[in-house]
């Protein structure tokens, strides 16, 4: 293929699905900006990996396995486990110090409903997010996450009905 040809898809990719890929990605990484680099990185992927894409899936699907592959690799990697030990103490201190921003983000709804899904395990959040958030269907997280459509229906139950005793505890307590 053309690399002008390759820019031009390069740049319709990601025009139509840059947002999608960030928001993805931070749903593992759970920081804005490395979420970023992952969706960066997910695009150099997709250029140098033009030629090889072989329609088997969608290119939505293809670019999310990517970016998935990405955070997860990231989240292996030893530079993410000394960067979150940095973040833990700088959380910590900034939870003593609370800015009004962060007063404001902490009442909102939205945010509470964010925590709940984050405290799942990658498996439950990951459907969730996939499911709820980026709109795919039971087939399309299927083949996004490599997993069978009855597993992918059984964690998305399971995370329902985790989700439901997480709420429903903190209406109890809260």
């Amino acid at each position: 293929m053309e690399e002008g040809k390759k820019e031009e898809i390069l740049e319709r990719v990601m025009i139509d699905y840059g947002s999608e890929l960030v928001r993805l990605a931070f749903s593992y990484v759970k920081d804005q900006e490395t979420a970023k680099d992952m969706v960066q990185n997910t695009f150099i992927k997709c250029y140098e990996n033009l030629d090889n894409f072989r329609s088997e899936s969608s290119v939505k699907t293809w670019l999310y396995r990517i970016t998935i592959n990405q955070c997860k690799d990231y989240l292996r990697s030893w530079h993410f486990r000394k960067v979150q030990a940095k973040s833990f103490l700088e959380s910590a201190i900034g939870t003593i110090l609370p800015s009004a921003e962060d007063k404001l983000i902490k009442n909102a709804e939205s945010e509470e409903m964010k925590r709940l899904i984050f405290s799942l395990s990658q498996n439950y959040r990951e459907v969730i997010f996939l499911y709820y958030y980026e709109s795919l269907s039971i087939n399309e997280i299927s083949e996004v996450t490599k997993l069978n459509n009855n597993t992918v229906k059984t964690r998305l139950r399971r995370a329902k009905q985790k989700l439901k005793v997480l709420i429903e505890e903190g209406n109890a307590y809260g």
